[in-house]
């Protein structure tokens, strides 16, 4: 299987948040995984940042923030260049989508979780 680097925006040290769940089943799943949250802390070995750093080999992002609160995030986001977003239950951007599309990044509305226990990721 291939290893895809993935950034998961809206990272959370609460082992009952599924942003935290997602970052445990991506680690299980060998992934290389990058959490960016609006609380530093550590989870399974991988320091939730606050701040935007460059990086340069993102394959992938998953999303946990509400539209509203992706916002300040459209610019770093495209700035990554990733294959593809995930927009998880309840994050759906009409806006953020086309402007992922009008670069050529897919937009996927679809549940990491689910995704990784089916095989899809």
């Amino acid at each position: 299987m291939e290893k895809k680097k993935t950034l998961v925006l809206g990272a959370s040290v609460n082992p009952a948040r599924y942003a935290n769940m997602a970052i445990n089943r991506l680690l299980a799943y060998r992934h290389p995984v990058v959490g960016i949250g609006k609380d530093m802390g550590n989870v399974g070995g991988v320091e939730i940042t606050m701040d935007t750093p460059p990086m340069d080999d993102i394959d992938t992002v998953t999303l946990y923030l509400n539209p509203r609160n992706q916002v300040p995030y459209h610019d770093y986001i495209l700035s990554l260049k990733p294959k593809r977003v995930i927009f998880n239950p309840g994050t759906e951007n009409d806006e953020l989508e086309a402007m992922l599309r009008e670069k050529g990044i897919e937009a996927k509305e679809a549940c990491t979780l689910v995704m990784l226990g089916t095989g899809q990721y």
